[in-house]
């Protein structure tokens, strides 16, 4: 089949444009299968840098769109050393970058990659002075007609980044603007090693998916022997949750430090 390549506009001067690819992959009609996923730039639990084995756990899971933290792309490099370029073209999904710093040719990120044509894609900073860059992605997915918004979040690691973050997320209308029509999932790695206020906040105007009651354990990290609960999804009431799981089969286990989080919503 033909491959066909689209350029997704720029909102922000330090919005990284990228291409996306179109899917050639069979859409279901009636269910919606999101994951978000921290791969901790493709580095597993063995040390090695594997993108290919991230790419296999994606492509295991089945996901329609797919949020990614801890990305490494580069400018001007081979495809191999690009872990944005090498994962979507193996999926063979539309995707839509995030950057948040650079380190000479290596730039890290924010990534959503997409089963769907995405329309519109935005960044955001969100970083708290004096910190680690953080950004928020959102992108827009035109999902058989319907657009949804997706935002892909990395939070600090500190408490008054959680607050700061969550905060922003509301008040600088990032997530409730009024330009949103559509139903909205807030998804990534939230860095909240102890309950605090993201949770709180975000209830206050999305649904939690709530891991604990899907199965008896929640936690998402570090991979093998989880502790933390670190990886969330909350979503617009208007959407139907059908299932929610951890996904650990023996890859998934060391390709990464977090385990994927895997919710099936019905349309």
């Amino acid at each position: 089949m033909t491959t066909h390549w689209f350029w997704l506009p720029s909102y922000t001067a330090d919005e990284h444009v990228v291409l996306c690819r179109e899917s050639i992959k069979p859409v279901n009609q009636h269910h919606l299968r999101i994951v978000t996923y921290n791969i901790h730039k493709c580095r597993g639990l063995d040390r090695r840098v594997r993108p290919d084995r991230i790419a296999g756990v994606l492509k295991a899971i089945g996901g329609d769109v797919i949020a990614l933290q801890e990305v490494v792309t580069v400018e001007q490099g081979p495809v191999k050393q690009d872990q944005l370029r090498f994962i979507a073209e193996e999926l063979g999904f539309y995707y839509a970058f995030g950057e948040t710093r650079r380190s000479r040719k290596r730039i890290y990120g924010n990534v959503v990659l997409s089963r769907f044509p995405i329309r519109v894609h935005r960044n955001f900073d969100i970083t708290t002075p004096g910190r680690t860059r953080r950004g928020c992605l959102r992108t827009d997915i035109d999902v058989n007609g319907e657009i949804l918004h997706i935002f892909n979040v990395h939070f600090g690691t500190g408490i008054l980044d959680h607050r700061e973050q969550a905060r922003r997320l509301f008040q600088e209308r990032i997530v409730s603007h009024g330009e949103l029509h559509g139903s909205r999932i807030v998804l990534g790695d939230f860095n909240e090693w102890i309950p605090g206020v993201v949770a709180p906040t975000l209830k206050l105007h999305l649904e939690h998916a709530d891991l604990r009651l899907y199965q008896n354990r929640s936690r998402t990290y570090p991979g093998v022997l989880p502790i933390f609960t670190l990886d969330h999804i909350y979503f617009d009431r208007a959407l139907k949750l059908q299932q929610l799981h951890l996904y650990k089969n023996r890859p998934a286990l060391i390709a990464s430090d977090h385990l994927p989080l895997v919710a099936d919503f019905r349309l």
